[in-house]
């Protein structure tokens, strides 16, 4: 179960499955997987049960970076995709940090929506 870190109306995702991974259970940052929306805002533009394209943006689970520093956040949080082939987000803003990685995998709209970069 993850956070959602923008302003789609989505709250809780939990993670199905990850696109050409066989069945591999476990995402990490800055990877694309697709999830079920469980919890959801009345109102808003995704409703609880849609399945969607999402990209983890904050990990619990420590990354170590090439100059032998390591990065992790106290949540998991992702960031939901506007289609399935795209990088771009369907949120208008994004709420939280988001790790470096994310601008280095392709994300350069959602980082530059980011308030900060880590």
């Amino acid at each position: 179960m993850l956070n959602v870190a923008d302003n789609t109306g989505a709250k809780k995702i939990q993670l199905i499955g990850i696109p050409k991974k066989g069945n591999r259970k476990i995402a990490y940052l800055g990877e694309v997987f697709t999830g079920a929306i469980k919890q959801a805002a009345p109102h808003s533009q995704v409703k609880s049960g849609e399945i969607v394209r999402a990209v983890i943006v904050r990990s619990k689970k420590e990354v170590k970076r090439k100059d032998g520093s390591y990065i992790r956040f106290d949540e998991n949080a992702c960031v939901v995709l506007a289609g399935n082939d795209t990088q771009e987000p369907r949120g208008t803003r994004i709420f939280g940090p988001i790790a470096k990685e994310i601008k280095d995998a392709g994300y350069a709209k959602i980082a530059s929506l980011a308030p900060e970069i880590y």
